[in-house]
């Protein structure tokens, strides 16, 4: 299947999902979602608009669409190759499983980082009582802006200079299939009152520079690099509806 075919169908299923939710005001929830991390030199901090229609009987169970703007910065970070073929040596869903290839893997030593990406989000949540609720959400599609960076590559004892910029194309393919930065959360909420919750959880994120050139030649041409954020997450949500 081509990029652009899951590109279309990616924009369908969202555009499908927000058109049904707004004919069924009555069963969604609108939310905006605010959230931060901080990890070693670096941190996220992301805002979100929601939109969950509930399933099933009781509505306990949430899907949704959403848009994201999340915020990433780091200081003297090293981001590592980044397509799969060349971290597990092929492509495809089964590279979750494989491990990464170390004598294929080289790395860019940024400086200093801040871009930012916009995404469209799918997200599924599932109410526990009346003030409780856990959730997941994963970015799918979207653009990422930012400034260039002189940075340094390296490969084993040898280091080239080198212009990077954020890679522009985001897209969710599986693990490191996927393009661009991309960001994802498990978290928990607690309902505070009837439009404010407080929320806590786990973040996983991929941020991604592509190089001027293709400064990795082995083994085969690269100009993408990776850095792959894990971090403890807190936040607040505030109920639109």
């Amino acid at each position: 299947m081509s990029i652009k075919i899951i590109i279309l169908s990616v924009c369908v299923l969202f555009c499908t999902e927000l058109v049904t939710a707004q004919t069924e005001r009555m069963k969604t929830n609108r939310v905006i979602d605010l959230s931060g991390s901080v990890g070693k030199s670096q941190g996220t901090g992301a805002i979100s608009f929601i939109q969950l229609r509930g399933v099933g009987k009781k509505k306990n169970f949430e899907i949704g669409a959403g848009i994201r703007f999340t915020s990433y910065f780091a200081e003297s970070n090293y981001f590592i190759s980044a397509p799969a073929r060349i971290t597990s040596g092929r492509t495809g869903p089964a590279v979750f499983f494989i491990e990464n290839i170390k004598e294929n893997i080289d790395s860019l030593l940024v400086p200093s980082s801040q871009f930012n990406a916009v995404n469209l989000s799918a997200n599924f949540g599932y109410h526990i009582g009346q003030k409780f609720y856990a959730g997941f959400n994963i970015d799918v599609i979207g653009f990422t802006f930012g400034a260039k960076k002189n940075v340094n590559y390296i490969n084993g004892t040898i280091a080239v200079n080198s212009i990077a910029k954020p890679t522009a194309f985001n897209l969710l393919l599986i693990s490191d299939n996927d393009i661009g930065t991309l960001n994802s959360e498990f978290f928990a909420v607690y309902k505070v009152n009837q439009k404010w919750s407080v929320k806590a959880g786990y973040q996983f994120l991929f941020a991604e520079y592509t190089t001027a050139t293709n400064v990795q030649q082995s083994p085969e041409p690269n100009d993408r690099f990776r850095n792959k954020v894990s971090a403890f997450l807190l936040g607040v949500r505030y109920q639109l509806n």
